[in-house]
């Protein structure tokens, strides 16, 4: 008997290994740099919020990942100084940017043995964001690189592009499950062009990354940890 299920799609960040934290580090240290610079009414709820705003208004040019981040924290730095932030602060943002792409990767719970449980029965995706250097960095050193059949590194995860990989790797996404912790990127879409999406917890998320998640759609699924992925893929399939 065939199975349901074809492929399953991996996220990389803050699924399989940390990420998150790196950015919030580097926030603070934003904020530290930036605190004899700027006008009183501009305390760090305010820097944050204008931080992130310039990182939405910066994704169409500049995409997900560390070199985004860091371009928008000195567009920030500018802005809430008025043009008179030191030469010296843009530096240290430089510096703390690059310090981010050198980062050592650390998987997490249960990610290697979660992979490992269903790349010999299926088709094995990882479906990542980001800066491609970057990313295929982190999965160099991750060690996972050998389980997958396919890395599908996009700028944007829609419901068409869930369709194009699972088309490319498997017999379409009516066939497919993607596992992630966020729920915009990683499981509405995917339920929405059809497949199956697990939202994977993680204690950060970026505030981009939160949606509803689609109570109404049984292809909806949720795991307190990748512990539970092989047991929840052999259900459906």
């Amino acid at each position: 008997m065939s199975r349901i299920l074809t492929t399953i799609g991996f996220d990389a960040d803050d699924t399989l290994w940390h990420n998150e934290r790196f950015f919030r580090v580097t926030q603070d240290r934003f904020a530290e740099l930036l605190m004899d610079h700027t006008p009183d009414h501009i305390g760090p709820d305010a820097l944050d919020r204008k931080l992130l705003d310039a990182e939405k208004r910066n994704l169409g040019a500049y995409g997900y990942g560390v070199k985004g981040f860091t371009l928008s924290m000195i567009e920030t730095a500018i802005e809430v100084t008025e043009g008179r932030v030191p030469a010296s602060v843009i530096q240290e943002l430089l510096e703390a940017g690059q310090m981010m792409l050198s980062f050592p990767i650390e998987l997490l719970p249960h990610a290697r043995a979660a992979v490992e449980a269903v790349a010999s029965e299926y088709t094995v995706v990882l479906i990542t964001k980001g800066d491609l250097l970057d990313q295929e960095r982190k999965l160099a050193q991750s060690g996972l690189g050998d389980l997958f059949d396919a890395v599908e590194v996009v700028s944007e995860k829609t419901p068409q592009v869930y369709l194009d990989i699972f088309n490319r790797h498997g017999a379409g996404a009516e066939r497919s499950l993607m596992a992630g912790n966020s729920m915009r990127s990683d499981v509405v879409p995917v339920v929405e062009a059809g497949g199956h999406g697990v939202y994977v917890p993680h204690g950060m998320i970026w505030e981009v990354e939160h949606a509803e998640p689609p109570q109404h759609s049984p292809r909806y699924h949720e795991i307190d940890d990748l512990s539970g992925l092989a047991e929840l893929v052999e259900r459906i399939g």
